[in-house]
């Protein structure tokens, strides 16, 4: 039996609902295997992120060196890149080892309003990554960011996603939740074409980590040998799940349920 395996590049979080804690958590769900680079270690819960403590680039590097030189990966997924020099320890680590499969998720603000990469790095971020991901999977604020461009309608969406693609991503997925209605309604971009993934909305606060997970997710099925669009349609379906069968765990925003998709069963049961 072939194992397919899933490699996360990305920042941990201590309250598990976000970081390589959700990526790993998703990757399981989908019985894929993964593994995991650590970029930044942050002391974080559902409220907020207290402190934060990156990695030496080098170091990061060394992590994906182990991993691919040994093992190998199917598809890889980067979330949280605090600064330039661990990007570009990213970047070089991608381009080294041929990882061609990258779901690049530009996380820049926790859930929390807490800021998770430096406003210098920005410009790495653009020039190191973006050409290297097969697809990126910015959300409102972050496409803004990204394009210069302020979004408050679907046609300023449009705008935004193609510019971000002149940056050299393959496909663009801009997540559409921070729009308003009532359902989330997301934007792929391709070829000069759009598609849509649209779900019911959620009234919840349970919302920590969704940003990851659905990277993952589209890793994962990436990892399984889907075509993009099917990647990111499955990924669409599991993370409306997840928000739907999410926790009321903390005091802020609480995390998903990563495992809804599989059946539990009690042990205890006869």
């Amino acid at each position: 039996m072939k194992v397919r395996r899933a490699l996360t590049i990305a920042g941990s979080d201590s309250g598990g609902g976000a970081g390589i804690q959700a990526d790993l958590k998703t990757f399981t769900a989908f019985k894929v295997f993964g593994m995991s680079v650590l970029t930044s270690v942050t002391a974080q819960n559902t409220v907020g992120v207290l402190g934060i403590h990156d990695l030496d680039p080098d170091f990061v590097y060394l992590q994906i060196k182990a991993v691919m030189e040994d093992i190998g990966a199917d598809a890889a997924k980067t979330g949280m890149l605090s600064n330039a020099g661990i990007i570009e320890a990213v970047a070089r680590g991608v381009r080294d080892f041929g990882i061609e499969a990258l779901v690049v998720d530009p996380v820049m603000v926790a859930k929390s309003g807490d800021p998770l990469l430096a406003p210098e790095a920005v410009d790495a971020l653009k020039e190191e990554i973006l050409p290297l991901a097969l697809v990126l999977t910015p959300n409102i604020p972050e496409a803004e960011r990204l394009s210069g461009i302020e979004i408050r309608s679907l046609d300023d969406v449009e705008e935004a996603a193609r510019a971000i693609n002149s940056l050299g991503p393959q496909f663009v997925l801009v997540k559409g939740g921070h729009l308003q209605g009532d359902e989330a309604v997301d934007f792929f971009y391709a070829d000069g074409e759009f598609c849509f993934f649209s779900s019911p909305r959620f009234e919840t606060r349970n919302t920590h980590g969704t940003g990851c997970t659905y990277s993952a997710a589209i890793a994962a099925n990436l990892a399984l040998g889907k075509d993009i669009l099917s990647a990111v349609r499955s990924a669409k379906n599991y993370i409306t799940g997840a928000i739907r069968n999410s926790f009321d765990l903390g005091k802020g925003h609480g995390p998903l349920n990563h495992f809804h998709n599989l059946e539990i069963r009690d042990e205890t049961e006869n």
